[in-house]
């Protein structure tokens, strides 16, 4: 089971950007409850915590595509580095804004700049595997070992943060997060061997399109299953403050991520038979079929369970979705069209914990927990919608550019 895994990481280079994509991908697990964390410690309130947090997500989200379309014009060395840059002089904006005392409105854009000048690594790193290993089963085990590395940021970057914020300084804590993330990101912008080689557009040039008539639904498909996952932790914490426990929430969050990390790894050691497209729509219509009995738990003992289940489906759907778009973007706007995907899902999670946020307060956490069904239910639905003569419409459009090109 071992093999796909020592053979992908044998790949020349590919330790190094593992390792510093590790470190680049810090924050998507911790700037929202590090915000959080920081904002509410002077000020006491949740609801301006979570809003200086939503302006950081939304930053993130709208820039994201287009930051990624000029990775793949100029290339990711000469991109990833001013924009870590920014993304950390930011958040010591951010610090100092409210330590000194500063209108609410310079909190918020620090936060919006912060999102803005994040960039995104995670789709840049499955570029470099792209180039690296070509399409084929190495690159599903590569997208799978992307996964896994995740859920791990997952598990311990919210550890990392609520220790920092509780032992010594919520400060600190945002601070040494983004200085292990810019840390991570000049690694890899020095990482020339591996970097995807640049397809620039010179006049007169062709520009290959994006293939809109899956990728939208993609798109749409991901916003929902962000609304799963975001609407999950926040009935999560509800549910667990309901049963007197809140401070179990972490681990039931991390059993729900351990979940998708072994699935992950079990994903990457299989050779599917499958199409990237079939295994894309039943690993979403599993996730849906996963969360639904969460509405129906009634201890904190079947939670943690249903949780840990649930965690199984996501990492073979999104080593599925990631497979799917390497196979029809052109790979010049590869790292674009994977943010794409990535940009839905930032999308969906704020909404989807603001609406399970509100079933919770009106009727209790069993019924927030019906916001994540439907959102997995949704999300199945748009990707058994999506047929295969979409997708193959595409390819062969992509393929006639390319060959166009040659």
């Amino acid at each position: 089971m071992l093999a796909p895994y020592r053979s992908v990481l044998a790949t020349p280079g590919a330790m190094a950007f593992c390792a510093a994509g590790l470190l680049s991908r810090l924050p998507i697990s911790t700037m929202t409850l590090g915000i959080v964390l920081l904002v509410e410690a002077p000020t006491g309130s949740y609801g301006f915590a979570g809003a200086v947090s939503a302006t950081y997500m939304v930053g993130a989200a709208v820039v994201s595509p287009a930051m990624a379309r000029l990775i793949d014009r100029l290339g990711q060395h000469r991109v990833l580095l001013p924009a870590y840059l920014a993304f950390a002089l930011s958040l010591v904006w951010l610090v100092l804004a409210l330590e000194l005392g500063w209108h609410d409105l310079f909190l918020y854009c620090a936060a919006a700049v912060a999102g803005v000048a994040y960039p995104p690594v995670g789709a840049c790193i499955r570029a470099r595997w792209s180039s690296a290993l070509g399409a084929g089963p190495a690159l599903h085990t590569a997208f799978s070992i992307e996964s896994m590395v995740d859920e791990l940021i997952f598990i311990l970057g919210p550890v990392l943060v609520t220790v920092l914020a509780i032992q010594a300084h919520p400060a600190l804590a945002l601070l040494a997060v983004a200085g292990l993330a810019s840390t991570g990101g000049w690694w890899l912008s020095t990482q020339r061997a591996t970097e995807p080689p640049v397809r620039g557009v010179s006049r007169g040039s062709h520009v290959s399109r994006l293939p809109w008539a899956w990728l939208a639904p993609m798109t749409l498909a991901a916003a929902c299953l962000g609304s799963l996952f975001g609407s999950t932790e926040v009935v999560t914490v509800a549910f667990a403050e309901e049963q007197g426990a809140t401070e179990v929430t972490g681990l039931l969050l991390a059993g729900w991520a351990a979940g998708s990390l072994i699935a992950g790894f079990v994903t990457g050691a299989v050779q599917w038979a499958q199409s990237a497209l079939q295994r894309y729509r039943w690993g979403t219509l599993g996730l849906a079929a996963a969360v639904t009995p969460l509405p129906f738990v009634d201890n904190l003992w079947a939670l943690g369970v249903a949780l840990f289940v649930a965690g199984f489906a996501i990492s073979p759907t999104v080593v599925a979705t990631m497979s799917l778009v390497e196979a029809t973007v052109p790979a010049g706007r590869l790292t674009e069209g994977i943010s794409w995907v990535s940009t839905g899902i930032a999308f969906g999670i704020a909404p989807g914990a603001a609406v399970a946020g509100r079933l919770v307060d009106g009727f209790g956490a069993s019924t927030g927990f019906v916001v994540p069904v439907v959102g997995g239910v949704l999300a199945a639905l748009i990707a058994w919608s999506t047929g295969q003569r979409h997708v193959s419409a595409d390819h062969d459009n992509v393929a006639g550019e390319v060959a166009a090109r040659h």
